[in-house]
């Protein structure tokens, strides 16, 4: 099992975007391999009920497939070459495969049920002896991810931000989140003196460069979400 050091948490970018087809099983073991002590990965809920993970709503960009995701079958969609002859992973598998080694940061990426559902298959993987503390379950849409906290109070929650809100973190407190998921555009002093006064872990995304990860890391933030899992460990 990885952990941080000295409690900078290295958070591998959709697995290890960089050097690997995103949101594959083949980018999630990179990631782990190159040092990662967390994993991200975006999770949509599909028509069939099948949870899968894929960043955009449509397929051409990470797939050789078009169209939108809920437009196609699930046995489509399962025949897709997602990458280097990846297929998109469901949720089982990228937690199977992961098996405990590291904290999973699981996005919510669409609405409409997908916070009851990921909450469910989470709740049986801690059944199986799971930590709920080894999932950080995030999302824009902080109304999901409200429903999802109201559903699993017990699996930590990061509210994830494009930009500064004028009460500062005061969202992420009423979410009861113990994370500040950011954009490193928008960081600042304020925001970061305000996270830090309300308890909470601050991860920006995403922070390919070691010279930006290292000037992160003096400010006091606690983790990059990061396409080069390597580069973050080495610094």
């Amino acid at each position: 099992m990885q952990k941080s050091s000295e409690n900078f948490l290295v958070i591998g970018h959709r697995g290890a975007r960089g050097h690997a087809p995103e949101n594959t099983l083949l980018a999630i073991e990179r990631g782990i391999a190159l040092g990662a002590h967390a994993v991200e990965f975006d999770v949509q809920l599909h028509p069939s009920g099948a949870l899968l993970l894929l960043h955009d709503l449509t397929l051409q960009r990470t797939t050789n497939g078009r169209g939108a995701l809920r437009g196609c079958s699930y046995e489509t969609l399962r025949a897709l070459d997602a990458g280097e002859g990846e297929k998109i992973p469901t949720l089982d598998e990228a937690l199977e495969l992961i098996a405990q080694r590291v904290i999973v940061n699981v996005e919510l990426k669409t609405s409409e049920g997908t916070a009851a559902a990921v909450a469910a298959v989470l709740r049986r993987f801690i059944g199986k002896g799971w930590p709920a503390q080894r999932f950080l379950v995030s999302s824009f849409d902080l109304p999901e991810l409200r429903q999802f906290k109201r559903i699993a109070p017990e699996i930590p929650v990061g509210a994830l931000l494009g930009g500064v809100p004028l009460d500062l973190a005061a969202c992420a407190t009423e979410l009861e989140a113990v994370s500040l998921n950011i954009s490193a555009e928008f960081l600042d002093a304020q925001l970061i003196a305000d996270a830090k006064a309300r308890g909470l872990k601050i991860y920006v995304y995403t922070v390919n460069e070691s010279t930006e990860i290292a000037a992160l890391r003096a400010l006091g933030i606690d983790g990059v979400f990061t396409d080069f899992p390597d580069r973050a460990v080495a610094i």
